[in-house]
């Protein structure tokens, strides 16, 4: 990783680690049972839509291996299967809570997700297995780099990652509007939701966390900083939020 990349990554983690290591885990559990409803009232009603446009980004395959990172409640794997009901969907998370949640969710559906709960910067998985990496909506609270780097080591050859999450726009304009905006939808939510006070109190965090965090622009020199070919972004709104696909050689 380049010297640009490697102090943004040591930035990130030392003025995070904390909230990272002490905090996140309180706050899915927290959010668990209302996180998917949650992100529909602040997306405006279109997150099921996006979720749906970036699985359609995914080029798959019966029998092909995919291994959602920081998967959440399922949400992108009961969409793969959706889409092609023959893939092997395997999913990790750290969080206990929301992997119940989407276990919860698969098996209402009758479908079957291999669940791992485990840190993501260590991936429990072999060398050049996985035909397709996702990550979505997860990023910001990760040492990315290494987590990048596992991703790249369980991919096959040829393989794919694709990638999701809330970004920082390249226009200050737009940017300074976006955390109006995410402010005022964390404080909007806390209250409809009745959020804990895990996450009341990490509203601020979620701001300041994207405001250090990567452009699509600069998440695509990352992904090509390390290694991978064939990288390609669709931003949305602005660069507010973007697809990216990313290959291994």
């Amino acid at each position: 990783m380049n010297s640009v990349f490697l102090d943004r990554e040591q930035v990130r983690a030392h003025r995070f680690e904390a909230v990272w290591t002490d905090e996140l885990d309180k706050v899915f559990a927290d959010v668990a049972p209302y996180y998917d409803k949650a992100n529909l009232v602040a997306s405006l009603g279109l997150w099921d839509a996006w979720r749906r446009r970036f699985v359609q980004t995914m080029a798959t395959r019966p029998g092909a291996r995919v291994l959602d990172v920081c998967a959440g409640t399922n949400a992108v794997g009961i969409e793969l299967l959706k889409k092609e009901p023959e893939l092997e969907v395997n999913a990790i998370d750290r969080s206990r809570d929301m992997q119940e949640v989407g276990q919860q969710r698969a098996r209402e559906r009758g479908m079957h997700i291999e669940s791992t709960i485990g840190d993501v910067h260590a991936l429990p998985f072999p060398d050049d297995h996985f035909d397709i990496v996702t990550l979505q909506f997860a990023s910001r609270h990760l040492r990315l780099g290494e987590v990048l780097k596992e991703i790249q080591r369980v991919l096959k050859p040829g393989g794919y990652f694709h990638h999701c999450d809330m970004l920082r726009p390249g226009n200050r304009v737009v940017e300074e509007i976006y955390y109006v905006y995410l402010r005022g939808c964390l404080n909007v939510t806390a209250w409809l939701f009745n959020s804990g006070e895990a996450a009341r109190g990490c509203r601020r965090y979620f701001v300041q966390a994207l405001r250090m965090f990567y452009s699509p622009q600069e998440m695509s020199e990352l992904l090509e900083d390390l290694g991978f070919d064939d990288i390609d972004y669709q931003p949305i709104f602005a660069g507010m939020l973007a697809f990216h696909q990313a290959r291994k050689s």
